[in-house]
């Protein structure tokens, strides 16, 4: 049978013989990506002067934001100088790492809000083991399709289903379905790009059409349903559960074409807006920056997608496509997830915005990601 159509993706890096005359860069043999790294770096700054404000000018809390951008960046530039190979050769350990801490934290785990998610280590504090799986999942996934035969097989799908079922169902238990479904949407998208038919993949849709019904019904929690109800009509309960969706949208709305100003936000610093410094810091930014600021920003991110995107492309192995490729489907996600439940178009689910959200671990996990595909970049 002729390749998927998605399979093209697969082929469309160069080979070995086309580059054997080139010679690396400085930058190459400093295993950095320098665009990569300047979107990077100016997505920092900006995500700490918008938390100077959204944190109604908290200067500890910044310092410990900018002390996790620093901590980000060094183990970024520390894992870029692994070739890739050796993170193929590790993934599986990686994977069963990563399951063994979820499993510690069903039975030892730090409970807060209601939610068992973090494991109290002392001396260096609580740590949220569900972070891990978002490298560990397209690691291991891309590591099991790259050592076969590509499209993969019925069998090999199955096998990755399951890979990729196993965290997503302990994630979901703890509770904490937002993490769970980013961590599922990273194995995921590394199917997709390992060439599935589209067979498949309708069948895949029209399986996930028909569990949502059993789902609502018996899997989901009732606060969890209840974030449904309140994105349908937040008006219903506006005091209560649709309270974050209103001044939400009310504090886009207010920032205009070009926001009030820096400082200037309202419904932020007048505490109207809740969590302004972590899950709905995008909307303190649109306050107070307005549609140009926010313009800036998705820009910001489409740059740094579209550079992974290219760095996956030129990659000379399937591996690196798979987990480049994955790593950049994933960042949108977390984008697209975050912006829309802050917009009201999506239930909030407590994902942060990539480099803007208050939370050390979260960066630090992000920065490896690229990390990563810095290596399979400069590794030739």
């Amino acid at each position: 049978m002729p390749p998927s159509s998605q399979y093209k993706f697969l082929r469309q890096a160069p080979r070995d013989g086309l580059s054997t005359a080139m010679r690396p860069s400085r930058w190459q043999r400093l295993h950095i990506d320098p665009w990569l790294c300047l979107f990077l770096i100016l997505n920092a700054l900006l995500g700490l002067t918008v938390l100077y404000s959204a944190s109604a000018k908290d200067l500890a809390l910044l310092s410990k934001q900018a002390m996790s951008f620093g901590i980000g960046f060094l183990l970024m530039c520390s894992i870029a100088q692994i070739p890739p190979k050796v993170f193929q050769a590790f993934a599986p350990y990686f994977y069963g790492f990563g399951v063994l801490c979820l499993l510690i934290v069903m039975v030892f785990g730090e409970v807060r809000m209601g939610a068992q998610r973090w494991i109290d280590i002392p001396g260096v504090g609580s740590v949220q083991p569900s972070e891990f799986m978002k490298i560990g999942m397209p690691l291991m996934v891309s590591w099991f399709l790259a050592k076969n035969r590509l499209p993969p097989s019925f069998k090999n799908v199955i096998i990755s289903l399951v890979l990729i079922g196993v965290p997503f169902i302990i994630i979901a238990e703890q509770p904490d379905l937002g993490t769970s479904l980013l961590v599922l949407a990273s194995g995921i998208f590394v199917l997709f790009l390992s060439g599935l038919s589209w067979a498949m993949i309708l069948a895949a849709a029209g399986a996930a059409a028909a569990i949502i019904p059993v789902a609502w019904m018996f899997l989901l929690h009732d606060y969890q349903k209840q974030r449904v109800m309140t994105l349908l009509n937040p008006e219903a309960d506006a005091l209560g559960t649709g309270w974050n969706i209103i001044q939400s949208k009310t504090a886009i709305g207010s920032g205009g074409l070009s926001g009030k100003g820096f400082l200037e936000g309202t419904q932020s610093h007048l505490h109207f807006l809740p969590e302004g410094h972590t899950d709905f810091i995008i909307a303190a930014y649109s306050e107070e920056f307005g549609l140009i600021g926010i313009f800036v920003l998705i820009t910001l991110y489409f740059l740094i997608i579209f550079r992974t995107f290219q760095i996956s492309l030129q990659s000379f192995h399937n591996f690196g496509r798979l987990v480049a490729g994955s790593f950049a489907l994933s960042f949108f996600v977390y984008v697209f997830v975050n912006a829309g439940m802050v917009s009201g178009i999506l239930p909030v689910v407590g994902v942060p915005l990539p480099f803007m959200s208050y939370g050390g671990t979260a960066i630090i996990t992000l920065m490896a990601t690229f990390g990563i595909v810095m290596s399979i970049h400069t590794h030739r």
